[in-house]
């Protein structure tokens, strides 16, 4: 079972765009660092970078997984596909975070990494725009159908 909030398109909203304003920060403190050479620094922003991919967006996307995805299927089985799509976005960045890792590992801390965040936040922000828009967006449209007919018998 999913936890209230993200079932609640405004709350589910907000916890991406702080996860991902986040994410957009510490992008561009990671190119500044690659640019004036600072490897040292690079290498603790590219840290603290992998760890903010996985303890925030990861670790949502496996609840949505285990919980909302789940349950909006049960309600609404023609969501399926959407689901499998989202799903796949979610799987797309946890191989893009185990890429950004192995040049870590490699001590690549170079464009290359700066590259991968930028796809991540990519990927990320068509990912929340078709949950927003097409998941939970659909289930308030179909809320709204609803009671449009409902008031259309009455």
């Amino acid at each position: 079972m999913s936890g209230p909030s993200l079932k609640k398109q405004d709350a589910h909203d907000l916890i991406h765009e702080s996860a991902l304003n986040e994410a957009k920060e510490l992008r561009m403190l990671l190119q500044k660092c690659v640019e004036d050479g600072q490897k040292e620094k690079a290498i603790k922003v590219a840290e603290v970078s992998i760890e903010h991919w996985e303890s925030r967006t990861l670790q949502h996307a496996s609840s949505e997984e285990e919980g909302l995805y789940k349950e909006m299927v049960t309600e609404k089985p023609h969501l399926k596909t959407l689901v499998i799509q989202l799903t796949r976005d979610h799987d797309l960045m946890r191989k893009m975070v185990e890429q950004m890792k192995a040049l870590l590992i490699n001590n690549e801390i170079d464009e290359k990494l700066v590259s991968l965040m930028d796809s991540l936040i990519i990927v990320d922000s068509l990912h929340n725009d078709d949950e927003m828009n097409k998941l939970l967006g659909h289930k308030e449209f179909y809320k709204l159908e609803i009671a449009e007919e409902s008031d259309e018998i009455a």
